[in-house]
């Protein structure tokens, strides 16, 4: 398989925290994705760019905090974040990038 343009609109990029790298020892990656992407749609995106075997996608928004910049009131944006399970054997390491 061959990795299309619009599957890297759908990716954005690997979510690196704690809880992102305890999800990985049970075989999970967590992805930012874009907000009106679709599970079907991750799941043939990230088939696709790496080339391995996806068993489930769970999605996740995260709602943009109210925050201060330099005394002005600011917002930062929603997140989309997918929960990718692979199958058995299959692995992403995302620290080396694409």
């Amino acid at each position: 398989m061959s990795a299309t343009p619009e599957q890297y609109d759908v990716i954005r990029k690997p979510i690196i925290t704690e809880k992102s790298t305890m999800a990985s020892e049970s075989g999970a990656v967590v992805f930012e994705v874009a907000m009106d992407s679709t599970k079907p749609q991750i799941k043939e995106a990230v088939e696709g760019l790496f080339g391995v075997k996806v068993k489930a996608v769970n999605t996740a928004i995260t709602k943009g905090k109210s925050k201060r910049f330099r005394g002005t009131s600011g917002r930062r944006k929603d997140v989309k974040k997918a929960y990718v399970t692979l199958e058995e054997g299959n692995t992403i390491d995302v620290t080396t990038g694409l």
